[in-house]
């Protein structure tokens, strides 16, 4: 496989509807895409948990939170405070308008930083919420370590993340609209591929920078994803200091349900891991 072949490949494919690109057509702000979506960053988890028992009256911390658009949504459902957190400093701009413009400024602030070391006060949260981030971090198991000292006794930690090996796991769907792609192309193939697709749109460079890094020897890989598989998870939970109080897996489609249960194929077939965490009193 190559480049090219990645690139001859990827025009048979019709984009997944992206964030990025509806803020470049000046369709939707990322923010706002965000928020509107809210319902499904959490929907995962109603059939045992209600609204009510994760976010009203809570001080709650968003990891991850991006644009801020989720955690605008969760501050909807009637927050006492809400903190987001993301290590991309251009984000505080954009989540503090939106906070502006839907009236939550006084219940909301965001926090620049890594959620590995948050710097928060011992025992200061009863939710936190990790939408799509624990493929992101670069420590996840610091992560967890932490949000066990910063939660509060009896307060839970919510987790949802697609598998590594998602159709779309890669996280490359803004310009890459193969499904699998990290399972038939390098990684160097992928960097090469996207690069060259980042000439395409207007903010091709700021995408370049926020995927893709350099290790000392020179090499490039894609930094913002850890590759978290099912399997990793796995490992990751059973160490944890915190409590696993729910934990499912999520089928690509119900058709799908029984290859998601194969130890061979569920890492291609289950579509978000979930998992609701206590920290015990």
């Amino acid at each position: 496989m190559s480049k090219e072949t990645l690139l001859k490949l990827n025009r048979r494919f019709k984009p997944p509807v992206h964030p990025f690109n509806l803020q470049n057509e000046g369709k939707k702000s990322y923010a706002m895409w965000q928020y509107e979506k809210g319902q499904d960053t959490i929907r995962f988890y109603l059939d045992r948990y209600t609204e009510e028992e994760m976010f009203r009256g809570k001080t709650v911390l968003d990891i991850g939170c991006g644009a801020g658009g989720k955690t605008m949504f969760y501050a909807s459902k009637g927050v006492k405070e809400i903190v987001g957190m993301d290590i991309v400093p251009y984000y505080k701009e954009e989540a503090e308008a939106l906070a502006k413009e839907l009236g939550f400024s006084d219940v909301f602030r965001f926090v620049t930083g890594d959620a590995a070391e948050s710097g928060f006060p011992d025992d200061t949260f009863d939710t936190i919420v990790m939408n799509d981030a624990m493929e992101h971090v670069e420590r996840p198991e610091a992560v967890l370590r932490e949000v066990y000292r910063i939660l509060k006794p009896g307060g839970r930690l919510f987790v949802n993340f697609p598998p590594y090996n998602h159709p779309y796991g890669a996280h490359l769907s803004d310009l890459i609209a193969i499904p699998w792609v990290q399972a038939f192309f390098s990684e160097q193939d992928m960097i090469d591929a996207y690069k060259e697709l980042c000439k395409t749109v207007p903010d091709g460079q700021k995408r370049i920078d926020f995927r893709i890094s350099k290790r000392e020897d020179g090499t490039e890989y894609f930094s913002y994803i850890n590759r978290m598989t099912l399997k990793r998870f796995r490992r990751i939970k059973a160490e944890t200091p915190l409590t696993v109080e729910y934990y499912r897996e999520v089928p690509l489609r119900p058709f799908l349900a029984p290859l998601a249960k194969l130890p061979g194929l569920k890492e291609y077939f289950v579509k978000m891991a979930v998992t609701v965490f206590r920290k015990d009193a």
